[in-house]
């Protein structure tokens, strides 16, 4: 039942890493194009701002190589499925550290935070589908389609919640002239923005490993 799904720390495990870690996917889904246009002055319609966006997603397609890495894990350490998720997980999580050069890299050309995001978003796509997984590792078939949906709910939540306070920051960092880093206003609201984003994988790694340190399956 649900009521008992709830109470379990796998369940809390899961929800809290997707909580912590979705929203910054969605905010570079979002975000890029307003970020490129307010950082290098190119609207959405001009050429080079189609063909950063198109490179963008093309690194991003380098997550289909994601899923491979646990099975590498488990095949030279013998680990069982979670526990080598949680390793594959952990490669993951440290790649978006990059984001925090994306703004001063940026400086030097548009196309380095461009790479960068591609890149996060690569492991982004690699982290959430193993984190999908780590339901059936943990859970019974009969349950597993219940703790994918509380996964689901949990990364519309944040979504939605690093998208508003994201679009509140810039709004702030502009009114105020914020000064943080070298950069004034919107780019240092970005840079700000930037930096959640790259930490919160390790955060929600180490959510995860906290609540489920090692593996232990649920029974029913």
């Amino acid at each position: 039942p649900l009521a008992r799904v709830i109470r379990l720390p796998q369940t809390w495990g899961i929800f809290l890493a997707k909580l912590v870690t979705d929203g910054a996917w969605w905010f570079f889904l979002f975000w890029t194009p307003a970020y490129i246009s307010d950082n290098f002055g190119l609207k959405a319609s001009d050429p080079t701002a189609m063909a950063l966006m198109f490179v963008l997603y093309a690194i991003t397609m380098l997550s289909i190589f994601g899923g491979k890495l646990p099975t590498i894990i488990i095949n030279r350490t013998h680990l069982n499925s979670y526990d080598a998720r949680l390793k594959a997980m952990l490669a993951f999580a440290l790649i978006p550290l990059l984001a925090i050069a994306a703004q001063p890299l940026g400086e030097i050309s548009y196309w380095w935070p461009i790479i960068i995001i591609g890149l996060v978003g690569a492991a982004h796509q690699s982290w959430s589908a193993n984190l999908y997984s780590v339901a059936s590792d943990l859970f019974p078939r009969s349950v597993v389609g219940t703790i994918t949906g509380i996964n689901g709910l949990a990364g519309g939540i944040s979504g939605a919640v690093y998208n508003a306070l994201s679009g509140r920051m810039f709004d702030y960092a502009e009114q105020s002239h914020m000064c943080i880093a070298g950069f004034e206003g919107k780019p240092a609201g970005y840079f700000i923005v930037f930096c959640v984003c790259a930490v919160a994988y390790l955060a929600g790694w180490c959510i995860l490993k906290t609540l489920v340190p090692r593996y232990k399956a649920v029974v029913v």
